[in-house]
């Protein structure tokens, strides 16, 4: 059995505070994320966790036992945070630049700064919104010092010098039409008609010329909408139709994702200066705290069931680092007892 230690830090915090919007507050989490959670704690075991009868939420025996091996958990981390604190060399401090899109910074900034504030409190982070083009600009000037981008896999933009990278989400492309149209078959069927693409240079306008060369679809407009938030306006409205992220698609209205075939997945990538000074190991802090605010934000997204389905944690691998060993297959016994020839 593969436990989460995170989720068993959240039973913790319920069983400490009583119920799932106090142990939410002590976290800085939402209540839904923090039932999320649970769920899948109570999945990972295959028994309930707490008792829900009553008019108070009370642990079960199998939810004290967690419980106690989650304030464990809590108690060895508190200390490890001591000792590291008294360490000053390797204390995280000093300014850090977080470059980002606005779509982003609308979802995960604030978490961030919570959770730097709480692991790091000496770090010193600034967001600024960014784009691709000019958070690559900046990051090259050590203007920023991490950078958000949203890349497509197949085209993914090389990696300045001195910068490592991490991906953080990929999800797989959906062609999206206004729910007012006729739900197309082929993708011949959208040819002709008007579509919502965005600059060539972007993971989406890149994505949108890859599948409209692949199927012969000739838009009779190409509209431009970088901003997700066109994007959603111009969908509603009936404007064309568009090629965007499944989890972001879900969680659209008035729309139609179709099952046409759309090769390759838009990837999140984390860039950061690397190194051994003090500024790249606050760029490491960073990228935790990012990836730890997207997981939260997307556990919250699915728990109040703004998208379909489970969210699945897997390694991503950047498509801009060496490819991971494949393992090799162990090789047939060999029959020593074969009969002679002849």
């Amino acid at each position: 059995m593969d436990l989460d230690p995170r989720r068993l830090l959240v039973l913790h915090a319920i069983a400490q505070s009583g119920g799932l919007a106090p142990a939410a507050r002590a976290l800085g989490h939402t209540r839904s994320a923090v039932s999320q959670q649970l769920a899948s704690l109570e999945r990972e075991v295959g028994l309930p966790l707490v008792d829900r009868s009553g008019a108070r939420l009370e642990l079960t025996a199998a939810g004290r036992l967690l419980a106690a091996t989650g304030e464990r958990i809590s108690q060895e981390l508190t200390l490890a945070a001591e000792q590291l604190g008294a360490v000053n060399d390797h204390v995280v401090r000093g300014p850090v630049a977080i470059g980002a899109t606005s779509w982003v910074l609308a979802r995960v900034a604030a978490p961030v700064l919570r959770l730097l504030a709480r692991w790091h409190p000496r770090l010193e982070p600034r967001f600024v919104e960014a784009g691709l083009t000019d958070g690559l600009r900046q990051l090259r000037l050590g203007e920023v010092d991490v950078l958000v981008i949203t890349d497509d896999r197949d085209t993914a933009v090389p990696l300045p010098p001195a910068v490592g990278a991490q991906m953080l989400s990929e999800d797989e492309y959906r062609v999206v039409v206004p729910a007012a149209w006729d739900t197309p078959a082929t993708a011949a069927e959208l040819s002709g008609r008007p579509w919502i693409s965005a600059p060539e240079h972007s993971a989406r306008g890149r994505a949108f010329a890859r599948f409209a060369h692949t199927h012969g679809v000739e838009p009779s407009v190409e509209h431009l909408a970088d901003h997700m938030i066109a994007v959603q306006a111009m969908l509603a409205g009936q404007v064309g139709a568009a090629v965007l992220p499944a989890f972001l698609a879900a969680q659209f209205d008035h729309v139609t994702v179709t099952a046409l075939p759309v090769h390759g997945s838009q990837i999140t990538r984390m860039l950061y200066r690397t190194g051994h000074g003090g500024g790249a190991t606050a760029s490491r802090a960073v990228v935790d705290a990012l990836r730890q605010a997207a997981r939260d934000h997307a556990e919250a997204a699915t728990a109040a069931g703004r998208v379909k389905g489970d969210i699945v944690v897997r390694p991503l691998h950047d498509p801009t680092a060496p490819a991971p060993p494949t393992p090799r297959r162990p090789l047939p016994p060999r029959d020593t007892h074969r009969p002679p020839p002849g």
